[in-house]
């Protein structure tokens, strides 16, 4: 049976210490820019919530964390994020490269300003 997480400290902690540092260090950028949102575990990965609707899902894999949804974007980010695209909604960003938490950042204020309706 797959092991069910009670809060987002419990899924990362289920990771290897190179891997917590990355999650611990996403959840930070997350949260300086929405420092309202709130973290919940939501299908068996981080979840984080604004005003109730879901702001970004944050999750670690064998070989990559993931950031979902993330739409096709305009202009320069979006060819930023091209290399990263996994599919339509979601970018992978793999452990054995160096982690774009610049880039990071700007998905989450763009996934901000959208909740906001603001972009």
């Amino acid at each position: 049976m797959a092991t069910k997480f009670a809060t987002a400290d419990d899924y990362g902690l289920s990771f290897p210490d190179e891997v917590q540092l990355i999650l611990e260090q996403v959840r930070q950028i997350i949260m300086a820019i929405a420092p309202t949102a709130v973290e919940s575990i939501s299908y068996q990965i981080i979840k984080a919530s604004v005003d109730g609707d879901t702001l970004i899902f944050l999750a670690a894999w064998k070989h990559h964390i993931g950031l979902y949804p993330i739409p096709v974007l305009k202009g320069d980010l979006e060819a930023e994020v091209a290399p990263y695209r996994a599919a339509k909604d979601t970018v992978r960003f793999r452990y054995r490269d160096p982690i774009p938490y610049g880039l990071i950042e700007r998905l989450v204020t763009a996934s901000l300003m959208r909740h906001q309706g603001t972009q």
